[in-house]
């Protein structure tokens, strides 16, 4: 898979800001290469730029998008949208046909999301039937994507890294 991104849709900034955060820092650390926000959030921005910055990789993050463009170029460009919702089709039922996808944009809303995202999605992909946050979602998702591989990855021009402790924090600058 050449590229993996976050749509995050319905940002109410007064009310969404650390788990529209959070869906960004999980598809970070979980594998993905940047993230779409479908709302003007400059904060959010800079909150997630500044964590990649310093624990590395080349993660981006584009605020203002409009969602429907955002998902239709993606398409017009050859690659396939993914909608995260507990209403779709079990992920363990089709998560090998949607690894085949050359670049994949992984849709997460806030909010109800409009009915219109579901027929433009390639794939409505459950997680769970059950209510769960859009992070965990994300989470999962990107974890079955890459069969648990993004777990070791590692991240260059780092300035900080973990260095694993059975006892304490240690971070190895």
């Amino acid at each position: 898979m050449d590229k993996v991104c976050v749509l995050r849709l319905g940002h109410r900034p007064f009310r969404d800001k650390r788990v529209t955060t959070h869906v960004g820092l999980a598809a970070r650390a979980f594998g993905a290469d940047g993230m779409y926000l479908a709302a003007v959030d400059p904060s959010i921005a800079a909150s997630i730029l500044d964590v990649a910055a310093r624990w590395g990789g080349s993660f981006f993050i584009e605020d203002g998008v409009s969602w429907k463009r955002c998902i239709r170029a993606w398409k017009e460009k050859g690659g396939t949208v993914v909608h995260l919702t507990m209403y779709g089709l079990p992920m363990r039922e089709v998560i090998d046909r949607i690894r085949s996808s050359e670049k994949l944009l992984v849709v997460v809303g806030a909010e109800k999301v409009p009915g219109e995202i579901y027929g433009l999605a390639d794939y409505n992909i459950s997680v769970t039937t059950q209510p769960h946050s859009e992070v965990s979602g994300v989470a999962v998702f990107l974890d079955h994507l890459f069969d648990g591989a993004e777990l070791d990855r590692t991240y260059p021009n780092a300035e900080l890294k973990i260095d694993p402790s059975p006892h304490g924090k240690r971070t190895v600058p």
